[in-house]
């Protein structure tokens, strides 16, 4: 087929873009259609400007090699887009705080196991702002058995999320309350306070991929990931979240996102973009 054209320096194929929409959706389930193809040009030539390349036939070649599995992971991050920002979609945690949370608190003060998911945490912010959310609720939570667990596929940006630190700016987008008594100002950036970070743990997960966790979930929050995937991508992932609910857990997704597929069939809306199991 002949090369649909794109401003640049390298050339770059429509055979090229097939390999890499292919390489992108069986290892991540990303979907790239066909009017994607300057985005990733656009995305992708920084990473052969990196890598020294002359093509994309090239880098290619490298993403299928023996050496691939990392420059994928880099391919992948190029594609994404990792914005995010504290209490972003804010009616979810206003949702948290008055119907959810004070249930979970009350079971986790009867010595019950209480957990909530951060699928897609790109760098913390918002497992942060489930963690601050709670500490507002219940100061003493580190008393309880009540735990974050934060995923996301690129091990680059979860170190930041790790780190807990982050640009001054950011900070706004944070209640007063919470920003005075779980935040430490320094220089030009800030830090999440110890008793926040204590309740996020952070690991790698590509959710394509089988997942190790065997216990349910009473919160799982996974908004604009999905956006990335088709339509048959978004089912399983649905189905895959409400199968690992408890049995009147939450699952909250993006304000673009939908739910569909067999989930569809045991979660019913309880507010904006937020489904409970039935």
């Amino acid at each position: 087929m002949a090369a649909t054209a794109v401003r640049g320096d390298y050339p770059f194929t429509d055979r090229d873009f097939r390999t890499i929409a292919a390489l992108a959706h069986e290892n991540f389930g990303l979907f790239l259609e066909p009017c994607k193809k300057q985005l990733a040009y656009s995305r992708l030539a920084r990473r052969l400007r990196f890598l020294g390349l002359e093509t994309f036939g090239e880098y290619c070649d490298m993403l299928r090699g023996p050496l691939g599995e990392d420059e994928l992971r880099e391919m992948l991050s190029a594609l994404t887009t990792n914005v995010t920002q504290f209490f972003r979609e804010r009616h979810h945690f206003d949702q948290l705080r008055a119907e959810i949370l004070p249930e979970l608190l009350r079971r986790a003060k009867a010595g019950r196991r209480v957990r909530l998911w951060s699928a897609g945490c790109s760098a913390g912010q918002e497992a942060y702002s489930l963690a601050l959310t709670i500490l507002e609720l219940c100061p003493e939570v580190s008393k309880y058995d009540l735990r974050i667990l934060a995923t996301d596929i690129d091990p680059v940006i979860l170190e930041r999320a790790v780190q807990a630190r982050y640009p001054l700016a950011e900070r706004e987008a944070i209640p007063v309350g919470m920003r005075k008594t779980h935040t430490v100002t320094d220089g030009d950036s800030f830090v999440m306070s110890e008793a926040v970070r204590r309740l996020v743990s952070f690991g790698e997960l590509n959710l394509m991929e089988p997942w190790p966790m065997t216990g349910r979930f009473d919160v799982i929050m996974c908004r604009n990931v999905a956006i990335y995937f088709d339509s048959a991508t978004q089912a399983r992932l649905w189905k895959r979240f409400a199968d690992l609910l408890t049995a009147d857990g939450q699952l909250m997704i993006g304000h673009s996102e939908r739910l569909s597929g067999p989930a569809a069939d045991e979660l019913r809306n309880c507010g904006v973009t937020s489904y409970r199991k039935t």
